[in-house]
């Protein structure tokens, strides 16, 4: 394999995200199974065990490595309040929930950091121009995630063929089914948080293991690692 194959396939690797981390155990866990970002939800507006306090999400994003995305997930109530807690707890990354896109825009404008929004197939193109990518999950009335339900591959591979925002999948991927995510769709990255969990809020190492694996080494149709 000559140097130009070999850095072309190196780019269209699918990058993982492991969301919903609440112990420290568990994000150490997801960095040496090598996914490329890790999740920290905090100060939402849902019920879900996967947040923890502000407190408790400082204190995780301190201890992603370098070269990990320490992602803040977060619902706040307009941009100026998601600035405020990213000056606070100082993630690589803030992933917002539940707001319009002319307030994504707003935040993407004022944080120091990349701005990620969590939407769903239908509203993506609305948030294009807004955010820096866009997490494509299958969301609930309040616009949060972690459902647990698969989206429409279809639709969101349209999107990554349409849009010129990198389309992060979420939405019930496990490890038995990202590697057909993956193949389908042809996403920047894939987003997982109840996929790989024992209890709530508590991560399975060896899912875990197998989800970054099985996403990152995911033949294409001609038998290629993506």
């Amino acid at each position: 394999m000559d140097g130009d194959t070999s850095r072309a396939t190196a780019a269209a690797r699918t990058r993982t995200k492991v969301c919903g981390v609440t112990l420290e155990v568990d994000l150490r866990t997801a960095v040496d199974a090598g996914t490329d970002a890790v999740g920290v939800i905090t100060d939402v507006t849902v019920d879900t065990p996967r947040e923890v306090s502000v407190e408790q999400a400082r204190g995780l994003l301190d201890v992603v490595p370098p070269f990990v995305t320490g992602t803040l997930v977060t619902m706040p109530a307009n941009a100026e309040a998601a600035v405020r807690l990213v000056e606070r707890l100082e993630p690589d990354a803030v992933q917002v929930h539940g707001l319009t896109p002319d307030r994504v825009a707003a935040l993407r404008v004022r944080a120091p950091v990349p701005v990620l929004a969590a939407v769903d197939a239908v509203d993506a193109p609305r948030y294009a121009d807004a955010a820096d990518a866009l997490v494509v999950d299958s969301l609930d009335e309040q616009g949060g995630g972690g459902t647990g339900e698969t989206g429409d591959w279809e639709r969101t591979r349209d999107l990554v063929a349409e849009l010129d925002v990198p389309v992060v999948l979420a939405g019930g991927l496990t490890p038995e089914n990202v590697a057909d995510a993956v193949r389908t769709v042809r996403p920047f990255a894939v987003d997982v948080a109840s996929g790989v969990e024992r209890e709530g809020g508590v991560k399975d190492a060896d899912a875990v293991r197998a989800f970054v694996r099985n996403a990152t080494q995911a033949p294409d149709e001609e038998g290629v690692a993506t």
